[in-house]
């Protein structure tokens, strides 16, 4: 299955959106599409095979919607395109609010004592000369986004706004142009091209602040958009040369000074610095960079000049991943998003029903003028109850929240996992590189009867300088962190499984497990006290010996991560059950986890075994979320409801989480988690305000308060409220950032 974003013009309500989706599931082999209208997208996942982008394409036009591509690597036309279409909206608004004013100043002439300056029948004629453009220039989008809605069979919020300012204008034109027609009791008809015009001016207000608020909301993929450079200093044949970004291959070998941006993903062949890559992982601290380390495009070169060979480009970088993930979250949709979609498939076709019978209830039973009455309630209702606020209450709040967790280095897949964040009640932790730091550290070292700890380790690293294996890797780092003369060894041989040895300035040296020390007959028993105390805490005894005498043993194992320990407790904190499952053996998980503060620790578990405890615990009713990093975690991550993978992780660890943290450390799980609970938050506020804003003014618009107290709504007041309920939600969402 291929997965594309294609651009959705023309949407306007949450009905726009069920049509759309409605549209292109017609086409054949389309497993799945979830249209976006605060991105004005369409995620459609397909087969190759069966349809592609062209029918898409051509299913949303015959929507009567307007198509565009969305590309990756050109983030400035998508930039370019919702600042033409902000300015668009600005000239609408600001022309139909000229046109509008004189229309408002003769409409209350006689309020303002200019009754007998302007006769009757011209001011009629002027008023229809200032309204007419405001409702089919400034208005065009809403009278033929309603001609395209009849023409599907289908209503939406265009259909709501045209019905009722076409209402008021077309009575308003009859009354202006042939009085007779519609007089009552000898009297002149009134006029209601006021009530067209500020409908109209006050939802292209509330549209144009809508579109600036919502650009405000997709700041997030314009920032890690901004991160990327125009240019790269490249070396070619030995010729420095400054190209575009796009002329950069893979295998170039590229310079990058102080102070500036790295281009794309490499490898460091030369020169050491600090890099902020912040944008990453959220973490200010700068990363030391050395030879064979990786640096990202996007990354800030802090201090010391840096020569790296090329490894990706284009869409393959980090970066370009990073955009397409937050694009693919925020174009996606949540269950509550997709709870309110299906209410607004029903809620404009009943809005409808709702004005037809006000009408006729006005009109026949209503106090005079009935006609009169009649049509002023049926514009009210029309108006008030478009559900643009509705369509916009989840997906504003995903895409702030999505590009906040972004900024913060977590990578949300979806709108989905994030809303599940919010509800977790058991967090599953696995140990190796998520708990700890996932590669083992020298933590004891108990020299023997007359023998230095600065020769115990230089012994030992000369012989282990020449293996591969983690433990002895570890040793060598810590002499030379300690800045201990390590000699070299010639002979060198591994024992499998056992040990290493070879000859350190002339004598036989040995370096392994109590096995090949018993093998060798090197008496260990001196030392049995302190294996014991290494071996208590879940580390590994590695003894090293000299032509045949102990020289001591030192004790190597993973170390929990600093941060790890702080962020439990915060979890725990939260209310949440912290559960570490491993694959370690007892001893090692019992000390970790005791020292990282969890008091539920299964060890000796397998992948499958991790699986099934995860889906053990879904079952008893829990909300389960997945730590991980490895191969074997993926299966765990996948059964999860919510799965967060380690950023340093394996590629199938993060496609099986939903959450990517790429810092690789576990405060990331208590961002998230507290952006998943302010999220569905803002979204429940949404939604409430949303519903309770028709719940509760449909009614009042409809008359509903007039028996008690007289009381009815004016439309342009109608038109405001709408306008603002929509702003409203946006500016919530906002919050987030």
């Amino acid at each position: 299955m291929d997965k594309i974003e294609i651009g959705v013009g023309g949407m306007t309500c949450a009905s726009c959106v069920r049509r759309v989706e409605n549209s292109i599931a017609k086409a054949d082999g389309v497993a799945q599409v979830a249209v976006n209208l605060a991105t004005e997208s369409a995620m459609v996942t397909f087969d190759p095979a069966k349809t592609g982008p062209a029918a898409f394409k051509e299913l949303i036009k015959q929507a009567g919607y307007q198509p565009y591509d969305i590309v990756e690597d050109n983030l400035d036309a998508d930039r370019l395109r919702r600042e033409e279409e902000l300015r668009a909206a600005r000239v609408k608004f600001a022309s139909a609010a000229i046109l509008t004013a004189p229309v408002m100043i003769l409409s209350m002439r006689h309020m303002l004592g200019l009754g007998g300056a302007v006769p009757h029948a011209a001011a009629n004629m002027l008023l229809f000369a200032f309204t007419t453009p405001v409702m089919f220039w400034a208005g065009r989008q809403f009278m033929s986004g309603a001609v395209k809605a009849a023409k599907q069979k289908t209503s939406d919020m265009n259909t709501l706004i045209a019905a009722g300012t076409l209402a008021a204008y077309l009575f308003s034109t009859v009354s202006a142009f042939a009085p007779e027609l519609v007089a009552s009791g000898g009297e002149m008809p009134p006029v209601y091209f006021e009530t067209a015009a500020m409908i109209i001016t006050l939802i292209l207000m509330g549209k144009f602040l809508e579109i600036r608020a919502r650009g405000q909301a997709s700041d997030a993929i314009a920032k890690l958009a901004a991160l990327r450079p125009k240019t790269a200093r490249i070396v070619r044949n030995g010729v420095e040369s400054v190209v575009e970004i796009s002329a950069v291959r893979i295998g170039d070998i590229v310079i990058v000074r102080p102070g500036e941006t790295v281009p794309v993903d490499g490898i460091v062949t030369e020169g050491e610095s600090s890099v902020d890559e912040s944008f990453i992982t959220g973490e200010s601290v700068p990363v030391e960079k050395t030879v064979g380390d990786k640096v990202t495009g996007g990354s800030i070169n802090r201090a010391g000049a840096v020569v790296f060979r090329v490894a990706s480009v284009g869409s393959r970088t980090v970066l370009a991943q990073i955009i397409r993930l937050v694009r693919e979250a925020q174009g996606s949709k949540s269950p509550a998003q997709k709870l309110a979609d299906v209410i607004s498939s029903y809620f404009v076709p009943a809005v409808i029903g709702v004005a037809a019978i006000t009408f006729a209830v006005w009109y026949f039973i209503g106090p005079e003028p009935k006609f009169t009455r009649a049509l002023v309630s049926f514009v009210s209702v029309m108006i008030i109850a478009c559900p643009c606020a509705l369509g916009l209450a989840t997906p504003t709040a995903i895409m702030v929240g999505t590009g906040k967790g972004a900024e913060s280095g977590a990578l949300v897949k979806n709108g989905e996992a994030l809303e599940k964040a919010a509800a977790i009640t058991t967090i599953v932790l696995d140990k190796t590189g998520t708990i700890t730091k996932g590669e083992p550290s020298v933590t004891s070292i108990v020299a023997a009867a007359g023998v230095s700890e600065t020769e115990l380790l230089s012994m030992a690293a000369a012989v282990e300088k020449r293996s591969e294996h983690p433990l002895g890797q570890a040793i060598v780092r810590f002499a030379t962190e300690r800045g201990i003369a390590i000699p070299e060894v010639s002979g060198f041989k591994t024992i499998t499984g056992a040990g290493v040895e070879g000859k350190v300035d002339g004598a036989a040296a040995l370096v392994g497990s109590a096995k090949i020390m018993a093998t060798r007959e090197v008496d260990i028993s001196a030392l049995a006290k302190a294996t014991e105390s290494i071996t208590s805490r879940g580390a590994t005894p590695l003894y090293a010996a000299r032509d045949g005498a102990i020289l001591g043993v030192i004790g190597a194992e993973d170390t929990l991560k600093p941060e790890s320990a702080p962020a439990i407790a915060k979890l725990r904190k939260m209310g949440l059950d912290v559960v570490m499952i491993t694959g370690d053996h007892p001893a090692t998980a019992f000390a970790i986890g005791s020292e990282a503060g969890i008091d539920s620790i299964m060890a000796d578990m397998g992948p499958a075994g991790k699986a099934d405890e995860v889906a053990r615990f879904r079952a008893e009713g829990r909300i389960v979320a997945m730590v991980g990093d490895g191969i074997n975690d993926a299966p765990a991550l996948a059964a999860a409801d919510v799965g967060f993978a380690m950023g340093h992780g394996t590629d199938i660890a993060m496609e099986a989480g939903g959450i990517t943290l790429m810092s690789g450390n576990l405060g990331g799980v208590v961002t998230a988690i507290e952006l998943g609970r302010a999220t569905l938050r803002i979204i429940h506020q949404n939604l409430f305000w949303a519903f309770a804003y028709n719940v509760i003014l449909i009614p009042v618009a409809a008359g509903a308060l007039y028996p008690i107290w007289g009381v009815t709504l004016n439309p342009m007041l109608a038109a405001a409220a709408m306008a603002l309920s929509s702003v409203t939600v946006v500016s919530n969402s906002l919050r987030l950032r």
